[in-house]
Formats: C-alpha cells, structure tokens, sequence
C-alpha cells in the first residue's frame, strides 16, 4: 500500500477497502461502462516482486514453468510457480524490467509476501536479489476501444506497440500492452498523479473489479490464497498463453507437469462461464462446482469471479472436461445456480 498514493485517489473519490479502488463514487454506472467506454483503473491490488543479480536468469529460469528467455525480445510472459508435486503456489505476468535489468513479476498483492519468501529460501549462494517493489511503482490501467488513441495523445513522444505482451518505455516507467484495447503503464509515484489527471481527462474512473472481469473475459486466470496448490499448470490453461516450456531444464513440478502433457491426460480445463446471480458476495474463488455424473463429488472449482457488465457474474471455473461436456454443472451444490459455458479467446488445442 502507497499511502500517498491512496490519498490522491480517495481525493478524487475513490473507495477504497483492504487495498483495493471498489468504486469511484458511482459502482452501477462504472460497470455498465466496462464494455464500451474508455476506462481509467488503478491497480493497487496487483503486487510486484523485483528480481535483479548476476546469477537472476538461471534462478528464474529452474523455478517457473515458462522459458525466462521469451521475455529477451522485450515482451511479457505469463508463468505459474508450483510446488515439487506440480501444484501452483501462483501465476504471475514476468518481464524484463527497462530500467534495471532484472525482472518483475506481477501476481495478486495478497500472494508476494508468500512467494518472495519461498522464493529466497532456494537462492543460496546465487547472486540473486528479491525484494517487494509493490510500493515502488504505480500501476494504472486504461481500457477501450480508443485506449491506444489515449496513451498516445497523452504521451505523444512515444510509439506504443499493439503486440500482445509487448512492452514500451515511457519516461519514468513502462507500458504493457495487454491487447490492442488494454494497456497497463507503471510508474513512479512521483509521476503518477499527473498522468491519472491527464487520463482522467479522456477516461472514466473505474474500480479494480473491472480489470478482474476485462481479465475473465480474455481467459487470464489468476491464483489466489483459496485457490493455491488446487490446479497444475494445464488446468488453468497457462499452457495455452504461454505460460509453461515443455522445452525447458527442470523446475519444480515440471516432471509431473511434463508427464500430464505428454501423456494426454488433462482431464480438467479451465472454462469461461456465466451465473445468473445478483451479488458477487454470492461466489468467490475456490467455490465447488458440481454435476450429476460426479454425484457428491466436486466436479471443479471457481477460479476467478466478476461481475458482468450486462448483469450476473462472469467466471473462469476449472472443471472436469467429461463433466462440462455431457452435463449441467451448478455452483456449490447440485441444486445451486448453473453455469452458462462461454468461449474462450483462445485455442485450447
């Protein structure tokens, strides 16, 4: 938490609760906003780990299941960080960082204090440094079709990519391009009030469950305290966007991981849903799901949930591929509210 930061935003009325934006003041119209304006969004519920040392790309590279060498052609890649039997502790966005030649790692701010210190535990006697930079740099979110338009008028100097993943240097920080239409700038404290007012300008402020539901959308989960060490890697489908090498050296859990990918046997995939429910207080990550072929048995579980733009709640739901395929599954129990399957932005072959 930046406390000066919090401040500024709290005087342009943000709501703010257990360090998270939830609302500017109007919540109902900021989320019928989220498919067709330009967004303005704070990420303070995101965390940073910096990594910097001489020995800090072979430490990464035996630790996380995506290749660290992807991120050399200055690009983002997504990853997860598993325990030796193949379960996530996290999932995270890892890229170079510009200005210090080491790396960042973005996951839910909950999880850094955890993973920074499991990470310390295996460097040894490697030159590596870890340390939490979540204060040290402000994260602001702009979305909408004419996102791109925005950046470029407000930072006119600079040509952003459109890559996915791609990252650009701006004076005192960075952008990453999430997509065409969602970019994330970080940025010191320092510089970051006069850039929000500057987007403010163009841009509607929203809370950070806009960001969690534009993330749904585009199939990107993320894990959490109540969702650690449940899923491998396939299961919430970092395989799919890059987020796992099966070319790589070892890491933990990679045998187990490379085992269920070469052997064909990943029976449960991660899903993008709908529930017709009125309260997101009604869900949340770790929930069960359940259907009739799995009779009392949990046939997957909530990942991510967010409310929908045009009512209800978006998810991403681990589910047993057998059961979304041949039956209703239901939320909590047998009896509970239904999931609508949705598609997926991407190809799962």
């Amino acid at each position: 938490m930046n406390p000066d930061w919090f401040t500024f935003l709290t005087s342009h009325n943000a709501c703010i609760e257990q360090n998270r934006v939830v609302h500017f003041g109007q919540p109902a119209v900021e989320l019928a906003r989220a498919e067709s304006a330009l967004l303005l969004m704070d990420g303070s519920h995101l965390g940073l780990i910096h990594f910097s040392g001489d020995d800090v790309h072979n430490f990464l590279q035996g630790q996380l299941s995506c290749d660290i060498r992807t991120t050399d052609s200055g690009k983002a890649t997504y990853g997860g960080y598993c325990t030796p039997k193949g379960r996530l502790l996290s999932s995270f966005l890892l890229w170079r960082d510009i200005s210090s030649q080491g790396y960042l790692m973005q996951l839910p701010v909950e999880l850094v204090d955890a993973i920074a210190k499991r990470l310390k535990m295996f460097v040894l006697r490697a030159k590596v440094s870890i340390q939490d930079d979540t204060d040290k740099c402000i994260r602001i979110g702009v979305a909408g079709r004419n996102a791109y338009a925005l950046l470029q008028d407000i930072l006119p100097g600079v040509t952003f990519s459109t890559e996915p993943l791609s990252i650009t240097s701006i004076l005192d920080g960075q952008v990453i391009c999430h997509n065409e239409n969602r970019f994330e700038i970080l940025v010191s404290p320092a510089h970051a009030p006069l850039l929000w007012k500057q987007l403010n300008g163009q841009a509607h402020c929203v809370g950070a469950a806009i960001w969690d539901w534009l993330e749904i959308r585009e199939g990107i989960p993320a894990i959490f305290k109540a969702t650690q060490e449940q899923f491998i890697p396939q299961m919430i489908n970092l395989d799919a966007i890059g987020g796992v090498s099966f070319k790589k050296g070892c890491y933990p859990g990679q045998e187990i991981v490379a085992r269920t990918q070469y052997l064909g046997k990943v029976k449960r995939r991660m899903y993008r849903a709908h529930l017709a429910l009125d309260a997101l207080s009604e869900i949340a990550a770790g929930d069960s799901l359940f259907s009739a072929d799995a009779r009392d048995q949990a046939c997957g579980m909530i990942v991510n949930a967010a409310p929908s733009p045009t009512g209800g709640i978006d998810v991403l739901a681990v589910i047993q591929v057998s059961s979304a395929e041949a039956h209703p599954v239901h939320c909590k129990t047998l009896d509970g509210p239904q999931l609508v399957i949705q598609s997926l932005p991407y190809s799962m072959s």
